[in-house]
């Protein structure tokens, strides 16, 4: 009974959207369900069973596997099935570079035009991240997260650098999803965006760059512990090529 409840709101919030195109909303709403680790990695998917889920015939949802494959986030095994990937430690180093790179470059463009109105909505944000974190909503506070950042780049005049950033980093993001659950971790991260908010209000650029760098370097620290603690959720990426999935059970 709870799995059918579970089914009907999925599809009521697709068909909401029903204007805009199905192949992108049953995309859209795989790939986040991948990232939140609502679906783990491993986890075998099934076109007819999403299909139902989804409230969708299959074609929109193997058009969305495809992309999703493209991306390295479904694995399509000869013979076996198809899979959520699992997370390559390559790929969270890599993309973890790439935004570090990128948004600190833009920092010092956002303090230099930061308006009392950005500082409005930075601090909007970050009391609705706190709130999030007290009723213990992973997934919102998560997004008030990505939400923060994208407005710095934003408040810098850089738009659409996010877009960039984002279609990198879905491995990272499964990995700050996996480490979110520790009580600590949220309590220091939301400290981290509150002092660079005041950073970046007072004009102190150094102190900004230097606490970016270290909050955004956080996710690296974590890695080895969370590769030990989920060890079937990681893929050893020297043996990509002969080591199969492991099926974590079917899609809910």
């Amino acid at each position: 009974m709870v799995e059918r409840r579970a089914r009907g709101t999925r599809r009521v919030q697709l068909s909401r959207m029903r204007d805009s195109s199905t192949r992108s909303q049953v995309y859209s709403q795989l790939r986040s369900e991948i990232i939140t680790l609502t679906m783990k990695p491993g986890q075998v998917l099934s076109e007819s069973e999403l299909a139902e889920v989804y409230g969708v015939s299959r074609t929109p949802v193997r058009e969305a596997l495809i992309r999703l494959a493209d991306e390295s986030l479904v694995e399509v095994v000869p013979q076996l099935g198809t899979y959520v990937s699992r997370i390559s430690v390559r790929e969270v180093r890599e993309a973890q570079f790439i935004r570090e790179t990128l948004e600190r470059a833009s920092l010092p463009l956002a303090i230099k035009r930061i308006t009392p109105v950005d500082e409005a909505q930075l601090r909007l944000l970050l009391a609705t991240q706190a709130d999030a974190g007290e009723r213990g909503d992973l997934i919102e506070w998560f997004s008030t997260d990505e939400q923060l950042h994208r407005a710095l780049l934003e408040i810098a005049g850089h738009p659409k650098t996010w877009s960039v950033v984002s279609s990198i980093k879905a491995h990272l993001d499964r990995v700050r999803m996996l480490s979110l659950p520790e009580p600590e971790i949220l309590s220091s991260m939301h400290g981290q965006h509150a002092t660079l908010v005041d950073h970046v209000v007072a004009n102190r650029t150094q102190q900004a760059d230097k606490l970016l760098t270290q909050h955004l370097r956080g996710v690296l620290g974590v890695l080895e512990p969370l590769e030990k603690q989920h060890p079937d959720y990681f893929q050893l990426d020297e043996e990509h090529d002969v080591r199969s999935p492991r099926p974590a059970g079917r899609a809910r």
